[in-house]
């Protein structure tokens, strides 16, 4: 059965309740429906509640390297599931080609015709290769994470964050979801209490839960592939394995999973503005590439109505607006007096 998130008058989380009291307490005028950048129905109670307790509420976060799964999860009720399509791949592959323009620049810059030590070859400003930044695609990873949560903690009076940890050992050298953990543990430490899983027990819950796992084709966008490791790890906060008699050890604890709402979210893939294309236009002039700003008063990624249905807005061009689907499809180049704004971008693309 599914739970309707509900929020005090002055916005602060409660406990979700259920769609039917949520119908009624609309069609009495003593709550709202308000909108929350993941798309989750939720509603705003009109006068101050007069009890507010909340009961444990925890979140799973399943890290991967182009995929994580993440859940929410009370004891009695899963509330939300997601598949995040990370931008490990797309961010790489931008900071190389901008690695690749920036020494083509350099390269233009230096007169070869002179003896070398006449060049303006310029002195290093730091020593850039003893930094502890993570890398950018990496970093990216977390960020959407990160994102989601802190939209998460908005709707739900978050408790326990479960997070799988991985531990790299021998020759598997490291693994690019590790690199970017221990920031991301320092971060997770603001939303709740925070709980380190590693893979085995995440299994281990997983098996006993009854939860089954689609283990190849990992890039399908269902709940078998990660949200149901984000489902068990959220678990992690109701039951646990241990000794349960003096002679016996067993799973302590109560939970219960049901089918929840499923959303598969990602990042706009809108290319930031270039100053200069990697090839010459004619006449030497280069045109304008990235950025999010079009001509007509509209942004990329802006939720928009248009004659071929509902898209984002992904580019435009003199007189007209690019349209596209939420796999970033275009469904037609449109004029912009035909198009009707629904909401501005916030970053994210969610669709269930």
């Amino acid at each position: 059965m599914q739970r309707v998130p509900v929020l005090t008058p002055s916005l602060k989380p409660l406990m979700p309740t259920k769609a039917s009291r949520a119908r009624r307490w609309l069609k009495l005028g003593k709550a709202k429906v308000v909108y929350n950048d993941l798309g989750i129905f939720q509603v705003q109670l009109v006068t101050c509640p007069r009890a507010i307790e909340a009961q444990p509420i925890a979140v799973g976060i399943d890290p991967g390297k182009l995929y994580s799964g993440v859940a929410i999860q009370s004891a009695k009720f899963t509330l939300w599931t997601a598949h995040l399509q990370l931008p490990f791949e797309i961010v790489k592959k931008r900071m190389e080609q901008r690695a690749m323009m920036r020494r083509g620049r350099r390269g233009r810059r230096i007169n070869r015709k002179l003896p070398y030590n006449q060049r303006a070859h310029r002195e290093k400003r730091f020593n850039n290769r003893r930094q502890s930044k993570l890398p950018p695609s990496i970093r990216a990873n977390r960020e959407l994470e990160l994102r989601v949560l802190d939209e998460l903690s908005l709707i739900y009076p978050l408790t326990y964050i479960a997070y799988e940890i991985v531990k790299a050992r021998g020759d598997k050298a490291f693994s690019p979801v590790m690199v970017g953990q221990k920031w991301q543990l320092e971060n997770l430490e603001g939303y709740g209490n925070v709980r380190e899983i590693e893979g085995w027990q995440t299994s281990q819950i997983r098996q006993q839960l009854g939860l089954q796992k689609q283990k190849h084709s990992k890039g399908d966008a269902i709940p078998t592939t990660h949200a149901v490791d984000g489902v068990a790890l959220a678990c992690s906060a109701f039951i646990q394995y241990g000794v349960t008699s003096t002679h016996s050890m067993g799973w302590r604890g109560e939970v219960t999973v049901q089918s929840a709402p499923f959303a598969v979210i990602r990042r706009p893939p809108v290319s930031r503005r270039q100053l200069h294309l990697m090839v010459f236009a004619k006449g030497g002039v280069r045109r304008k590439y990235g950025g999010t700003v079009t001509r007509h008063g509209f942004r990329k990624g802006d939720l928009v109505q248009s004659p071929k249905g509902i898209g984002y807005v992904s580019g435009d061009t003199e007189k007209q607006i690019s349209v596209s689907d939420a796999n970033w499809k275009r469904l037609g180049q449109i004029a912009s007096s035909k198009i009707q704004l629904i909401h501005r971008s916030n970053r994210l693309i969610v669709t269930y």
